[in-house]
């Protein structure tokens, strides 16, 4: 039942996220609205960690699967994709690194900060 209970909190939260699409008139994904709102109710404490976190691992053990059929879709579309392969993998590599240097430089500032606040 437990379990029943978390996955029902989870797609609460995605079915607001769903109707905040709806309503409010800017370009972001209804995904997008869903996870905010199950942070700013995590933050709050509305909401405590076990409440979600089997169902959301769960969830995130089965993302991988969720990206087969794209995959699938760009190896059978590869000889329409050659003349982009190139461009596409160099942004994608330049545009990794700068992610992940982004990423590093935000962590040290965040534990800097908290190193400072003890």
């Amino acid at each position: 039942m437990k379990y029943v209970r978390e996955m029902a909190v989870i797609f609460g939260i995605t079915l607001v996220g769903e109707i905040l699409n709806l309503v409010v008139p800017l370009p972001i994904p209804a995904g997008v609205y869903g996870l905010f709102l199950l942070l700013a109710l995590l933050c709050t404490g509305v909401i405590s960690l076990p409440d979600v976190e089997h169902v959301g691992g769960l969830l995130l053990d089965l993302m991988p699967l969720m990206f087969i059929p794209a995959a699938v879709g760009i190896i059978e579309q590869v000889e329409e994709l050659k003349s982009v392969l190139f461009p596409a993998l160099l942004i994608t590599v330049v545009t990794t690194f700068f992610v992940m240097a982004v990423t590093g430089k935000m962590t040290e500032l965040i534990l800097k900060k908290q190193r400072r606040n003890k």
